[in-house]
């Protein structure tokens, strides 16, 4: 199959100024640039860049149960990283399966009706290999590596678990992981000491790999959090990334000069999403010690009286590690998805709404068995602005995909940031952009032929509207496909064609 593009606007994703040439695609590659003879695609107004990757998706079940992914592949999304924030399901053994499939309802789903046949990371990306939209690459997650080994405890390893560790660590490297992902506010990635860390990532940076945590805090210690992070790589030599790294709630309000101050200490990158508001399960809001020992037992401290009172005061009073060490505001915690269709009434309320608000917290919480998801409205946009211009900086949408009303990020990240922050607000200009979305994530993913316009190369493209594009997704309709977008290649196969998804699944996982 040959494709031509004539007179496109090339942006190479190298940073490199756009140019004006007829670019052809032929056997999945990019065959030629410059001036090809013949007829083909008039592009003459639109850009051609490398297709966008998403540094932090998480796709992990819907990329097999909607292979077609019109979610990514409408704004232009041709490669994501999955396995964050510590908490996915490979490797696994039953049990272990069984505890995430409840953990990360509220982030995932957790559908009856599927095929959770496969326990390695080899099988899973086997799996992503039979059929897919989108490129996809996998972080091995600490927590569910940490589970597998020694349960939910809140304890530190001992030294056999903590070899055992660094074993799983590099079979699923070597069966083709890009690296390590750790949700330090998550259970049961959260109980994990420095050493723990930097013990692991040094058996990643061994394996060529990167580590990308979600670290103890976005909060009140956000700062020293950050700082930890970037300890963990020195000690270990593991190159760092930061995953949707921001400064929330109102202790941070202003602060992104002093966050840009410590990155420029440490060769890094980092991803953020172009929005206020966060979204996570609910349940995150819990005390870590109330997450200890898996979903079972967390429901039965939020039906203890005693255990609840001692929850509701470290949340409301003391601030949980959970809500990153400040006091929650319930006004700013709205409910975004729910497991049971007759808890639907719900999604959209604000939890500060309800008369009591920790008591309808922690009672839908047991009622759906902690399922539910959340956006939490805690951003400032001079912090979002700040961090996005760094040098460090990549595209990630962090999005949630299930639920009635989720975050529309998972939709409208990439188109949001061409359209609201380049042309209509100027933040950053749009060469600088796609660099930001296309070349400098591929060299942190060691992607050798992806993330640039150039012959040869894997021909994952995005052709573009610079005048039109813009994210359409709400968060009333979160759901809305992009303007703008007007052809998406992966591997040289058409998945948008004239602005509509074709079904093709050409993508397959990246190891």
């Amino acid at each position: 199959m040959m494709t031509v593009y004539k007179g496109v606007t090339v942006i190479d994703g190298t940073g490199a100024p756009a140019y004006r040439a007829d670019v052809e695609v032929a056997e999945g590659r990019v065959a030629r640039i410059g001036r090809v003879p013949g007829a083909g695609t008039d592009a003459h107004g639109l850009v051609l860049s490398p297709g966008f990757i998403d540094m932090h998706s998480h796709s992990d079940l819907l990329l097999l149960t909607e292979p077609a992914h019109e979610a990514k592949t409408t704004q232009g999304v041709t490669t994501e990283v999955l396995g964050q924030d510590g908490l996915s399901y490979a490797p696994v053994d039953d049990a272990t399966l069984a505890t995430l499939r409840t953990q990360l309802a509220g982030w995932n789903g957790n559908p009856e009706d599927f095929d959770w046949s496969w326990r390695s990371v080899a099988d899973y990306l086997d799996r992503l290999d039979q059929g897919i939209a989108v490129n996809a690459a996998y972080l091995l997650p600490h927590g569910t590596i940490r589970m597998l080994v020694m349960g939910s405890d809140d304890r530190p390893p001992t030294a056999d678990e903590l070899d055992r560790m660094r074993r799983e660590v590099a079979t699923g490297m070597t069966e083709g992981a890009v690296g390590l992902s750790a949700g330090l506010t998550y259970s049961p990635g959260m109980y994990a000491d420095t050493a723990e860390l930097v013990a692991l990532c040094e058996v990643v940076a061994a394996h060529g790999g990167y580590f990308s945590p979600h670290h103890r805090s976005y909060g009140r210690n956000a700062l020293d959090a950050y700082a930890e992070m970037i300890a963990v790589s020195r000690a270990s030599g593991c190159p760092l990334h930061l995953a949707h790294a921001t400064l929330n709630f109102p202790e941070n309000a202003g602060r992104a000069p002093e966050l840009l101050a410590l990155l420029d200490t440490a060769d890094l990158t980092l991803d953020t999403y172009p929005y206020l508001p966060g979204a996570t399960s609910l349940a995150a809001l819990l005390p870590g010690w109330a997450s200890a020992g898996g979903p079972e037992a967390t429901i039965a401290r939020l039906t203890d009286p005693a255990t609840r009172e001692r929850i509701r005061r470290e949340i409301e009073e003391e601030g949980s590690d959970g809500c990153h060490g400040v006091p929650v505001d319930w006004s700013a915690i709205e409910i975004s998805g729910v497991r049971d269709p007759a808890n639907r009434r719900h999604v959209g309320t604000r939890v500060g709404q309800a008369p009591r608000p920790f008591e309808f917290f922690a009672d839908l919480l047991v009622a759906e068995r902690l399922g539910t998801s959340c956006l939490m409205h805690v951003g400032h946009e001079d912090n979002v602005r700040a961090i996005m211009r760094h040098p460090a900086h990549t595209g990630g949408s962090d999005g949630l995909l299930v639920g009635d009303r989720p975050h529309p990020r998972a939709w409208g990240t990439f188109p949001r940031y061409l359209g609201h922050y380049v042309r209509d607000e100027g933040v950053l200009d749009l060469v600088e952009c796609v660099h930001h979305l296309t070349g400098r994530p591929a060299r942190r993913l060691g992607l050798a032929d992806r993330g640039v316009v150039r012959e040869g190369y894997a021909a994952d493209l995005v052709l573009f509207d610079p005048d039109t594009v813009a994210d359409r997704a709400t968060f009333d309709q979160p759901r809305t496909p992009a303007a703008g977008i007007h052809h998406v290649l992966v591997n040289g196969v058409p998945v948008v064609e004239d602005g509509r998804p074709t079904g093709a699944l050409p993508g397959h996982s990246i190891r």
